[in-house]
């Protein structure tokens, strides 16, 4: 799984066997942004809210993936074909969506965190999903105390 730059590798060891314990039991190590995950706002801001701070409404809704160029629906997660960097925080900052997801540039995220935004990266399959037609999401994070993000496993519900 890709790790950022300096940030911990990740570690799978296991910790009991059936053998030796009667269970199976795996060690986990890695850092709260790794993989698909999702960035609380105190990732980027000290003393912004914390993911056990949010409540889990915030971690899931009515969706829609678009591309820079298109429009935007309000009360919907948004959720990015391609990179995306600073020339769409004045749209998103409008429209206040309960979250952001994709390729976004460092700058963006900080902005978007700044404003309460939470933001989801590490995606995969966001190809996958028909642009322009809402959907559910789901992205709940592990809820640890003072947690500046966590892994998730992201989901999308089209219907049918």
């Amino acid at each position: 799984m890709p790790v950022y730059p300096g940030d911990p590798e990740v570690a799978v060891e296991v910790a009991h066997t059936y053998e030796r314990h009667t269970w199976e039991l795996r060690k986990l190590s890695l850092g709260s942004h790794t993989g698909t995950h999702v960035d609380a706002p105190s990732h980027m801001h000290p003393g912004a809210a914390t993911l056990d701070d949010l409540p889990p409404e915030r971690f899931f809704g009515k969706s829609r993936v678009v591309r820079p160029g298109d429009e935007w629906p309000a009360g919907r997660g948004l959720f990015f074909l391609g990179a995306v960097g600073m020339e769409s925080f004045e749209r998103l900052a409008e429209l206040s969506p309960p979250f952001v997801g994709g390729e976004l540039s460092e700058e963006l995220e900080r902005a978007l965190l700044g404003r309460g935004i939470v933001t989801y990266t590490g995606l995969h399959g966001l190809d996958r999903i028909p642009a322009g037609a809402d959907f559910m999401f789901y992205g709940f994070p592990l809820r640890i105390a003072g947690g500046d993000g966590s892994p998730v496993r992201a989901i999308a519900v089209l219907d049918e």
